[in-house]
């Protein structure tokens, strides 16, 4: 790993903590616009869950297109796509929220919502389909620029960036909300997803193996640039791989051979992202709702997060020496235990913070452990395709969450049931796994033994 590589890691972490911040944001000022529009918990559930339907599209279908287009431009409109979101959410209701209110209102189950709330939801959408591609393009990348030593790990490492924005993120906003608004949350978001867009395109080149995979005329001289910038020798010629690549589609994460690790990958994120969401997205009403203030929910929500950063970094270290399937189950059933207990807990500020600490360590470790099964499971031409893919059929856990948590309540059910119930998703998640099985090698599609000859030590991976 040269220094090029291990900047392009760290950007990579910096990118999936504009994530982290972003969700918590809605998450700790969901009490405020509640009680400034005036709408009930399965209002406010629907409202949580706005960001999530556009994560969920933008992983499927924007992942798809940065194995077509290339993960550099990806990232950047992905980036594009997550400011306009952030600030546009601060902004007064605008020509779209005019034109959907009256459509919505005549729809029974959307009838109360009011214009501010369609404006707010348009935006979260948009917001969330940026994120969504972001995610799947970041985790391609890491990949692609790792050895393959330290692939599982830097993924895993990655992987942090979205516990530490939201831990970094929350103490901030937590003070914005003694001082200010709620809409001064999302200005920061949006300030800081700004400053992002340059830092991507004058730090981060395509990657080398998606340019192999992908030539064109002046292919060449683009990968020896990059690997100059590297620190690595270059290439005296490309491999061909027209002949493989003319037999593998941007859909064969269905083939035969991925269609078996698409399904319980895809499984396991969606049962296991149920529980996370409900954890992230309801604690900082029931803290509110507990008599505590919303600065103080925002800390609690930090420190989930920091239990996050600290369980997502132990797991991606483990992996240099510990089975990464077995690393990851253990997390979750971990997750199930936590969640369980959480929800029996909070009377006292010091009891619910430690608790929440505790329940991010185990289900921070376990999503972590799922973004490096992404990135070794699927080849270099379907990476982002695969993860995308899994991870956006898989937000539906993150959709439903909750929505689903936002009704119980409605419907009577106290906290602990609603959490016994929602923790058992990380249960049945790490029931899917024990089904997967996970080649010693990525199952790589293309083989250059040329490439592999040429390319320089530690770089064998994103040669071939």
């Amino acid at each position: 790993m040269t220094r090029m590589q291990i900047i392009v890691v760290v950007i990579t972490v910096a990118l999936n903590a504009l994530d982290g911040f972003d969700v918590l944001s809605i998450s700790l000022t969901a009490g405020s616009i509640r009680d400034e529009l005036g709408i009930d918990a399965g209002l406010v559930g629907l409202l949580l869950a706005m960001e999530l339907v556009g994560m969920a599209i933008g992983s499927i279908f924007l992942g798809r297109y940065a194995d077509k287009w290339g993960r550099r431009p990806m990232m950047l409109f992905c980036l594009v796509l997550m400011s306009a979101g952030m600030f546009m959410v601060t902004t007064e209701p605008g020509f779209m929220a005019g034109l959907l209110h009256p459509v919505m209102i005549s729809i029974p189950w959307t009838a109360d919502w009011p214009v501010e709330l369609v404006h707010i939801s348009i935006w979260r959408i948009i917001t969330g389909l940026g994120i969504g591609g972001m995610l799947a393009s970041i985790n391609a990348v890491v990949a692609e620029y790792s050895n393959s030593k330290k692939k599982h790990m830097n993924v895993a490492l990655m992987s942090i960036g979205y516990p530490i924005g939201a831990f970094t993120g929350g103490f901030i906003a937590a003070e914005l909300l003694d001082r200010y608004t709620w809409d001064s949350v999302f200005l920061l978001g949006f300030g800081m997803t700004l400053v992002m867009i340059p830092v991507v395109y004058f730090f981060v080149p395509e990657t080398v193996s998606w340019q192999i995979r992908n030539q064109k005329d002046g292919t060449l001289d683009k990968c020896n640039s990059t690997l100059k910038k590297m620190g690595h020798a270059p290439l005296e010629a490309l491999p061909d791989v027209r002949e493989e690549l003319g037999r593998k589609s941007h859909d064969s994460i269905f083939s035969p051979q991925l269609i078996r690790t698409t399904t319980i990958l895809t499984v396991a994120y969606f049962f296991h992202i149920m529980t996370f969401y409900f954890i992230l997205k309801w604690t900082g009403v029931i803290v509110e709702d507990r008599g505590f203030l919303a600065s103080e929910a925002g800390r609690i929500l930090s420190w989930i997060n920091v239990g996050g950063a600290t369980g997502g970094a132990l797991i991606g270290v483990l992996t240099l020496k510990y089975d990464l399937k077995r690393l990851t189950i253990g997390a979750m059933i971990m997750s199930t235990v936590t969640v369980m207990i959480y929800g029996s807990v909070g009377s006292e500020l010091l009891q619910m913070t430690l608790i929440c600490v505790v329940c991010g360590f185990f289900i921070n470790a376990a999503i972590n452990g799922m973004y490096a099964m992404f990135a070794h499971a699927y080849p270099t031409q379907v990476r982002s395709a695969g993860t995308g893919f899994a991870i956006g059929v898989g937000r539906g856990g993150s959709i439903l969450a909750p929505i689903a948590a936002g009704y119980m309540f409605v419907g009577g059910l106290d906290v602990p049931y609603v959490a016994a119930i929602l923790a058992c998703g990380s249960l049945f998640a790490a029931i899917a796994l024990l089904f997967l099985k996970l080649d010693k090698e990525p199952p790589e599609a293309v083989a250059v033994q040329s490439a592999e000859q040429k390319a320089p030590s530690g770089l064998q991976e994103s040669a071939a």
